[in-house]
């Protein structure tokens, strides 16, 4: 039986680091959807897991916390994750590395991500009118500041296959998941040619493509 419990969306960003992160450390969990469409993240019985109302909510049986059994904020269960279980590593032996790879991971969880979040883009279209053209705009001004950024720290020499070296790290989850909503807004990313193949090593990889939002069991069938 499961240590774990994910309380996640199919195609929540954050949920799907979090998932990337699982598999790779070869951790079964079990699964628990909230379709946020339908605001099932805003029930009174999500808000006692957590209450910010977001995904994903991480459930450890047998730990008490300070909220109960329950870790919230991706980035936070993605470095607890690193440390219960260090094999394979999210981060970089050495303090210079783990200190590039959180740069480059926070590039896109701090600074394009949340400013693109869901709940951001329907407060523009309720409260400032953005219709569909607005929050595509608006997606693809900060995304492209983003990715922008992140392509020119990737010319640096530590770079290799992926982020940072040659196995894949938080940046490269963090990475990955932003991919999904890249392409859902029609982000060309033909202009990051480093970035287009860092993607590509991360599809080759199974704990990757298994944490994908369509394969999930929650995702649409059709």
């Amino acid at each position: 039986m499961s240590e774990y419990i994910l309380h996640n969306y199919f195609r929540s960003t954050t949920s799907l680091r979090v998932r990337v992160a699982l598999n790779m450390k070869g951790l079964a969990y079990e699964y628990v959807s909230y379709a946020l469409l339908d605001k099932a993240h805003k029930s009174d019985a999500y808000l006692k897991l957590n209450p910010q109302g977001l995904v994903p909510a991480f459930e450890i049986k047998g730990q008490k916390l300070g909220n109960g059994t329950i870790l919230t904020q991706s980035m936070a269960i993605l470095e607890y994750l690193d440390e219960q279980h260090p094999e394979p590593p999210l981060l970089p032996k050495d303090a210079l590395g783990r200190a590039r790879v959180r740069a480059l991971a926070q590039i896109i969880a701090l600074d394009v991500h949340p400013i693109n979040n869901l709940r951001v883009l329907h407060y523009i279209e309720s409260e400032f009118g953005a219709d569909g053209a607005a929050k595509k705009a608006w997606f693809l001004e900060w995304a492209n500041a983003g990715m922008t950024a992140l392509e020119t720290r990737l010319q640096e020499t530590e770079t290799g296959l992926f982020c940072h070296g040659d196995t894949p790290s938080i940046a490269d989850i963090c990475l990955y998941a932003q991919m999904f909503n890249n392409e859902r807004f029609g982000l060309d990313i033909t202009p990051y040619p480093t970035i287009m193949g860092i993607l590509n090593q991360c599809g080759k990889l199974v704990a990757f493509t298994d944490a994908a939002p369509m394969v999930q069991p929650d995702a649409p069938k059709t």
